[in-house]
Parts: structure tokens; C-alpha cells; sequence
């Protein structure tokens, strides 16, 4: 089969071995698969990557080997292996938590040298992860539940109250998530900022309640409006008084050296800030202005299969602005282009593979 493998730090598509099913797996058709933040990193120091994963104990990944890329994904069922029940009749759509038991222990698919993802034509799955599509849903919307369900699971540790004020900080595909998450579970006010006049349109798109461009102006300076004491002094005359004080959720989903300690120092006192931007390199705060405004920091990655389940549902009745999200399409022979392109992502939302 054909399959866009990791090499020497480019993305080549060249033909490889078709993958086998083996014990309690489903061999499926990729259909559309997207590029996550993830997959550019890696691609650009595997190393780096391989070694951060391992000390996370994710099982190890050899960078010198072919790796396959694609864990967000929408497949069909083509055959099933050896010690399978076999629910799911071959033709259905599927989506899955990406990951499978192999024969060294549970694996990641889209970063094993063992399984490859969705930016092949063939992949294995794990039969019992496998969550049947929605007739109603279209394949594209389908490979936009993993990347969602990382919005849902960040929201759900935020520990929202009604009411409380949000600001999302970045608006690319993660913070876009967390405003469906905070849109679906009716929470609010949703502040967004993002520099990219694209992805500002899509946080409106998606339900934000006030958009900003950071380049003319700090979001932050709507705490005082939406009744926030924005300084440790307000906070304790607040207090003092005993009048009701509002502490507000902050979701960083930009992921950049230097961001944690900008929202530091910009941030209300007692704010929570929600890290799901993946940084991957080394970052240094000023621990001294986070300790006297007690800000609390939460780190969120991921998703329970629950989560994931739920997004899925959630798709297939509609989440307003997910069929704005995916900007662009491209075969399997397009993949290396479309790395290309999102390095520089501004214009775009999500570029879905389909191979």
C-alpha cells in the first residue's frame, strides 16, 4: 500500500507493507485523516519527539525507523482479524480512540514503528474501541473527533461554574475545541483571541461571544467589564466587602515558549488557566507574580474513550462552525504539501488527508 512515512525529517510517500490484522484487531480503509500540531513538531525534530515520549512512557519510537502519521481519523471496515466478534459489518464508517494492543504491549497508532495511522491507505484498529459513524455525518466531520474531543476533556477539568467567564487564547483547531466544548455544555461568557483574521472567523463561527486580535488590543481588558477584580488589591477589597467575586478560566491553546508566563502576567488574580497548547520545548516563568496572584494552572492532554464518544454524538447533531473548520483537502500524494503549508497555519483550520 501507499503511505506517507517519516524520513530524515521530510514526509515521502512511497509504497510499504500492507498492515495484518492480528489478534482482536479490525483492518480498516483510511478515509480522511487530519494533521495535528503534534505531527509538525515530530516531523521536525523526531528525535526531540521520540525522546519526550518515552520519558512520558509512551512505548518507545525508533526515529531512524518509517513511522506513519495519523491518529485524528474517519476509516472503513475492510476485514476482521483472528479473536474478533465481528459486531460491525465490513463497509461501516468507523472512528477510534487511536490506540492498540499489540504483541509488546499497548501502542499509540499514528506514532509506532509497529502500526502505522491514517496517512496510509490501510490501517489496524482495536475492535473494541471502534465506534460506528452516524449515516448522517459526513467522513471529514467524522476524522475531526479526535482533535475535538481534546476541547471536551479540557473543558470537563476546567471545574466550570455557571456563569463563569472564559477567554480561549489561540484559536487553531485546539482552541476551537475548547470553544465547542465550553458552546455545547452551555457555558459562558467565551472571550477568544487568536492574531489570524481566519481563525478569529472561525472561534465566531464556532459560538465565542466576543472575538479579539491581541495585535490591537488585550483581551484582558474586559475582566473589569464582566465584573472581575483584575488586581490583588480589588480582590481584597472584593472580599472585604462581601460582595459576590468572580474568578475567571483562561485556556491557553497557542503552545509557544513564553505564552504561560504572558498569561501571568496579564491574567486576574486567582485565575485558572488551562494549559492545552502542547509546548514541547524547555519555558521559564516568574513564580513570584503567580504566587501573589495565586493563579492556578491545570494541564489537560488528551481524552477518556467516554469523551471521545461523546464528541462523536455531538458531531453527528451538529456542532455549529465543525463544517468550517476543515479548510483544505488533499490526497495521500499531497501529505509533504500540506506539512509545508501549516507551518505557517494562519489561514487555515484543519487540512484533512484523505488517502
Amino acid at each position: 500500500m501507499h503511505a506517507a512515512v517519516t524520513r530524515a525529517g521530510t514526509l515521502a510517500v512511497v509504497e510499504v507493507d500492507d498492515p495484518q490484522p492480528g489478534p482482536g484487531h479490525v483492518l480498516v480503509s483510511s478515509l480522511s485523516a487530519g494533521i495535528c500540531g503534534s505531527d509538525l513538531h515530530a516531523l521536525a525534530d523526531f528525535a526531540h519527539f521520540a525522546d519526550l515520549m518515552d520519558q512520558v512512557g509512551v512505548p518507545a519510537i525508533d526515529p531512524s525507523l518509517d513511522t506513519v502519521f495519523g491518529h485524528e481519523f474517519c476509516a472503513e471496515i475492510l476485514d476482521y482479524g483472528p479473536d474478533t466478534a465481528k459486531t460491525l459489518p465490513v463497509g461501516t464508517r468507523v472512528c477510534s480512540v487511536p490506540i492498540i494492543l499489540g504483541t509488546s504491549g499497548v501502542e499509540q497508532i499514528g506514532y509506532s514503528n509497529a502500526y502505522p495511522g491514517a496517512l496510509a491507505e490501510q490501517l489496524v484498529l482495536q475492535e473494541m474501541f471502534l465506534l460506528p459513524v452516524p449515516d448522517s455525518l459526513g467522513t471529514n466531520l467524522a476524522a475531526l473527533t479526535e482533535p475535538l474531543a481534546v476541547g471536551e476533556h479540557a473543558v470537563g477539568l476546567a471545574g466550570l461554574l455557571p456563569g463563569q467567564p472564559c477567554l480561549v487564547v489561540g484559536c487553531g483547531p485546539v482552541g476551537l475545541a475548547v470553544i465547542a466544548a465550553l458552546k455545547g455544555r452551555g457555558h459562558g461568557p467565551v472571550l477568544a483571541a487568536d492574531l489570524s483574521p481566519t481563525r478569529r472567523r472561525l472561534a465566531e463561527a464556532f459560538g465565542a461571544d466576543e472575538i479579539f486580535d491581541p495585535g490591537e488590543g488585550s483581551p484582558h481588558a474586559r475582566w473589569e467589564g464582566l465584573g472581575v477584580p483584575t488586581t490583588i488589591m480589588e480582590r481584597a477589597l472584593a472580599t472585604m466587602s462581601g460582595g459576590e467575586i468572580i474568578d475567571p478560566v483562561i485556556f491557553e491553546a497557542v503552545g509557544v515558549p513564553g505564552m504561560l508566563q504572558s498569561l501571568i502576567a496579564e491574567a486576574p488574580p486567582r485565575s485558572r488557566i488551562v494549559v492545552v497548547g502542547v509546548c514541547m520545548h524547555t519555558d521559564s516563568i516568574e513564580p513570584f507574580m503567580a504566587v501573589t496572584k495565586e493563579i492556578e494552572f491545570r494541564f489537560s492532554f488528551g481524552y477518556t474513550p467516554a469523551e471521545f464518544a461523546a464528541t462523536l454524538g455531538r458531531l453527528g447533531t451538529g456542532v455549529p462552525g465543525a463544517d468550517l473548520l476543515v479548510t483544505s483537502s488533499v490526497d495521500l500524494a499531497g501529505a509533504p504539501g500540506a506539512f509545508e503549508t501549516l507551518r505557517t497555519p494562519g489561514e487555515h483550520g484543519k487540512i484533512l488527508v484523505n488517502p
